[in-house]
């Protein structure tokens, strides 16, 4: 597959109207360019407080991304995950306290640097008008190309390796306009991978789709990690597929960490009860031996025979 597409300057995100610049590779690896390799890098905030206008959302926060795992951040609606990704991807500037990639300041990196290493796609990105899903793809490649560059084999090959891992390649030609919310999705994420970073933030990857797709991107993303040692980040609302599929849990509680750790020592119900403020009963999931997290409501539970 070609393509004409001409390179932009790229930062850590994509965003509305803006080139990408989230990702990691379905394909042949390249190495970082801000030092290390994939698996190798450290991601870490200290004291972190950021906010908005006059509210802070996250105060004093302090944490450790394991290198070359998946983490999954979990917490109520406004406890501050969407705002932490944010910060670390340098789209939010710090109140105060530091957001460290390999012991450097990101906010104090340049943007393409920055970008060939850590990526994130946000929450709801939009897509410039009329633009094609090959094209959107492409500009995942932004971080990679120089002034007066030209469009190379190996970013054709990034390109398409995406476009396969993801389901999308017979969607090329396609306006995204024309897509529906899944298949935007993976478009969106298929531009991710066509960036290839070592570390990679995802704002809820599985919104707008079906379980069927939540559990093939899920599993993209894990095949990412271990084919290649992609650090992944990502929000999730569903705490059990963040259960079965990270192994690092952090759950955020009134704008700081509430518990953080092996997915087993972080989804109890003591944990669930105090995070979102809800009862529930926690069991061994029988597919994967993982947590599972049942839900105690006031309708439809059983009554104990004899109560």
């Amino acid at each position: 597959m070609t393509s004409n597409h001409t390179p932009a300057a790229s930062g850590a995100t994509a965003g509305a109207h803006t080139p990408a610049a989230s990702g990691a590779t379905a394909g042949t690896h390249t190495p970082a360019a801000s030092g290390g390799t994939a698996g190798t890098h450290t991601l870490s905030v200290e004291k972190l407080t950021v906010g908005y206008a006059d509210r802070t959302v996250i105060e004093s926060l302090d944490l450790l991304v394991p290198p070359g795992r998946i983490t999954a951040i979990v917490g109520a609606n406004a406890c501050g995950k969407s705002t932490l990704l944010r910060s670390m991807s340098r789209l939010l500037t710090p109140r105060a306290g530091h957001v460290l990639l390999d012991g450097r300041e990101v906010h104090r990196m340049p943007a393409k640097e920055l970008a060939r290493t850590l990526g994130l796609l946000p929450q709801s990105p939009i897509a410039p008008e009329g633009i094609t899903v090959a094209d959107l793809v492409g500009r995942g490649r932004n971080p990679h190309q120089r002034l007066l560059s030209r469009w190379s084999a190996a970013d054709d090959r990034a390109v398409a390796a995406a476009l396969d891992a993801t389901h999308t390649a017979d969607l090329a030609e396609r306006s995204v306009d024309e897509l529906s919310g899944g298949q935007r999705q993976r478009v969106w994420i298929a531009m991710a991978l066509a960036q290839q970073t070592d570390v990679l933030l995802l704002d809820e990857p599985t919104t707008f789709l079906d379980v069927s797709h939540q559990v093939e991107v899920l599993d993209l993303l894990t095949d990412l990690n271990a084919n290649h040692g992609t650090t992944i980040v990502m929000v999730l609302h569903d705490l059990n597929m963040a259960a079965r599929y990270a192994d690092h849990l952090i759950a955020l509680a009134d704008g700081g960490l509430h518990a953080a750790g092996d997915p087993a020592a972080v989804l109890t119900e003591d944990c669930v009860r105090a995070v979102f403020g809800l009862d529930s009963q926690v069991i061994t999931d029988p597919v994967s031996g993982r947590p599972l997290m049942l839900p105690i409501g006031r309708h439809h539970v059983r009554t104990p025979a004899g109560a």
